[in-house]
């Protein structure tokens, strides 16, 4: 592969909560140029069919190409489950492609080996069995108990997630039944790392939370050591955010996500 070490990562997801991921990577890797997209014109994928995200997928992928990117992380659940083999076989030998599941699931091959693990995540993301199949193909014994959060996502985005009303619904998914005696969950969508507190307290810090975008984000990190293509720093190498509709909505929520508003660049990828 003719990829050079100084290439930006590239980073997709459907909307802007794929930015928990970026800001993960950024923070282990702050000589990295990040370019991100996020697919606001379409979002949320997780109640898209797998041909749709496919298709978005194979578009999203092609503009981080042109922009050279050595590496796409694909920072969306539903992206990750629907389109990720496509991806990697459009891309071929360009870009290395990375998704959110597959180190989430190296991490509980090697830490939770027969325990039972908890899952949360979008109902396309729970529907999509891609984690069961996962970890049942990895034959340690593992016991995954999955349940979906819908009501999550959408109480982060409109900034409820420090409230008592999130407390209670929060309380309400971790109390049920399928989740009973777990001793690892696994934050099945890139929204939740805003409420990582709210569900440690839930468990008294007594279970492994696994946070995807740090597992992520750690999983680059070495993966991009262990190939020689970590960046030097270079003065005026600007991170690039471009989303495919443009709010001033979405300008503000990146707050939430990344720690600090940035400024969003509009790339309509149907033009």
């Amino acid at each position: 592969m003719g990829i050079k070490a100084q290439a930006p990562i590239g980073i997709f997801d459907s909307g802007i909560g794929g930015l928990t991921v970026a800001k993960e990577v950024k923070k282990l890797l702050p000589d990295e140029q990040l370019i991100y997209f996020g697919d606001t014109a379409h979002l949320p994928y997780g109640d898209k069919s797998t041909a749709a995200i496919q298709a978005y997928s194979v578009k999203i992928a092609d503009v981080l190409i042109k922009e050279n990117c050595k590496l796409i992380l694909i920072a969306c659940n539903s992206a990750s489950a629907a389109a990720f083999e496509l991806v990697k076989a459009y891309v071929a030998t360009k870009a290395h492609v990375f998704n959110v599941i597959d180190p989430v699931v190296n991490y509980l091959r090697e830490v939770h080996a027969g325990q039972r693990v908890g899952l949360i995540g979008t109902k396309q993301t729970i529907s999509s069995g891609v984690y069961l199949q996962k970890i049942n193909d990895l034959d340690v014994g593992i016991v995954l108990k999955s349940l979906a959060t819908p009501l999550l996502a959408p109480m982060i985005e409109e900034g409820f997630h420090n409230e008592n009303i999130s407390k209670e619904i929060i309380a309400s998914y971790l109390s049920q039944p399928a989740l009973k005696n777990i001793q690892a969950l696994v934050l099945g969508c890139t929204h939740y790392p805003l409420i990582k507190k709210q569900i440690h307290a839930f468990y008294e810090e007594e279970i492994d939370l696994i946070d995807a975008s740090e597992t992520v984000a750690r999983s680059v990190a070495s993966f991009l050591g262990y190939h020689q293509l970590l960046a030097k720093k270079v003065s005026g190498m600007e991170d690039r955010f471009l989303v495919s509709d443009y709010t001033v909505s979405f300008e503000e929520t990146t707050k939430l996500f990344f720690g600090k508003q940035i400024k969003l660049q509009k790339y309509p990828l149907w033009e």
